[in-house]
């Protein structure tokens, strides 16, 4: 994919891989700007399959699938960090595809992640390497307590543990079947933060604010966007680095970045996602372009424009625990919800609500961040979310 195409115009069809929210939401974007749309998902109740116009349900590495989404699309995304980066390589001999398969699997391998950013200049975690015996043997004592995480495959809390010292190290890594890991050292976290930018062919860049996040569990519980939540000088140091790895991988497409702010004021790179982020998924209702309209613009090789947020927000993840939040599975009381103003609720369209599953979000927009917050904490209130 290169910054000399034309581009790609309303009409035209584009691919993504992967049929979840975030390609539902990235079809919408895509038909609001006039594009038709092809999604390669296996299931037939895939999110995104359910609103494309068509919806190849092969498997990722299906040759067959592949050969017909690529004679179909003009250009390819995908809307899952996991897709096989196989897949993307195979695709690239046919169509533009962004984000490439070499950024993409980076992304999936937390050692090549980290090495990147290193290489970027920016600064991560104390961790090692652990892929045999002799490097668990070799672990610095200093890396402890830290957090095993699997190299490849973990996301949402999965495939990680904590540990205190080397018997827990050894035992966890047992556990995890051996595979290759990355022991980060434990921080004393003051706050998460992330940075989502989209990034062109040409090298044009542009970001959505700085997204101040909280997690529980290990699954992103809110996020809070808008002025005064972060001093200005961590906020410019966070879109910097965001710019600086997107462009080491020169990378074209929409990835957001997350980073961890320590008490004693540095600010850590955690880890990053070559796609929109639930983090942003705020800029549907409260910025004048959506991380899923600026990645359809990257895709499609047309102008980026440096989007706006023109409201304060506060966005909800909306688990499968809140079906059952009463025992027996019901709906969560949405007309009480959608009664308080500035209130935008997204549901994915998955046909069954399970624990731990994201059925959706609900975004809070108001004048000030005071007005969003109040709101957001009245809703919490009644969906029984911790605020």
């Amino acid at each position: 994919m290169t910054g000399g195409r034309p581009p790609i115009l309303p009409g035209s069809t584009l691919g993504v891989l992967g049929g979840g929210q975030l390609g539902r939401m990235f079809v919408h974007a895509a038909q609001q700007l006039g594009f038709f749309t092809a999604v390669l998902d296996p299931d037939a109740d895939s999110p995104a399959g359910r609103v494309s116009h068509l919806h190849i349900r092969t498997p990722y590495l299906d040759a067959d699938g592949l050969a017909r989404l690529g004679r179909e699309a003009a250009a390819v995304t995908t809307e899952f960090e996991n897709v096989p980066a196989q897949a993307l390589a195979q695709l690239a001999e046919a169509v533009p595809v962004a984000p490439g398969a070499e950024a993409v699997a980076i992304a999936q391998d937390r050692a090549r992640e980290k090495a990147h950013f290193m290489r970027c200049g920016v600064p991560c975690a104390p961790h090692a390497v652990i892929e045999t015996e002799a490097q668990l043997q070799q672990v610095d004592a200093a890396l402890l307590p830290g957090i095993l995480k699997t190299s490849r495959l973990g996301y949402d809390g999965k495939g990680q543990a904590r540990v205190a010292t080397r018997a827990e190290l050894a035992a966890a890594w047992d556990d995890l079947q051996r595979v290759p890991c990355v022991l980060e050292q434990l921080l004393p976290l003051a706050f998460e933060c992330s940075v989502v930018v989209a990034r062109g062919a040409d090298g044009a860049m542009v970001n959505l604010p700085v997204q101040r996040n909280l997690h529980r569990g290990g699954i992103l519980a809110l996020t809070e966007v808008g002025e005064g939540l972060l001093p200005a000088a961590v906020a410019a140091q966070a879109i910097d680095a965001t710019r600086a790895i997107a462009d080491g991988l020169r990378y074209v497409g929409v990835l957001c970045v997350e980073f961890f702010g320590l008490h004693d004021g540095r600010l850590v790179v955690n880890e990053m996602a070559p796609r929109p982020h639930n983090s942003g998924h705020w800029s549907i209702d409260a910025a004048d372009v959506s991380q899923f309209e600026l990645q359809v613009r990257t895709l499609a090789g047309l102008p980026l424009v440096q989007p706006r947020q023109h409201s304060h927000a506060v966005m909800l993840n909306l688990l499968g625990d809140l079906w059952f939040a009463h025992g027996s599975e019901q709906a969560p009381p949405w007309p009480e919800v959608l009664a308080l103003p500035g209130t935008h609720l997204h549901l994915y369209g998955k046909p069954q609500a399970r624990p731990g599953r994201k059925m959706g979000h609900l975004t809070v927009t108001g004048a000030t961040p005071g007005a969003a917050r109040k709101t957001a904490r009245r809703a919490c209130e009644l969906l029984g979310l911790a605020f």
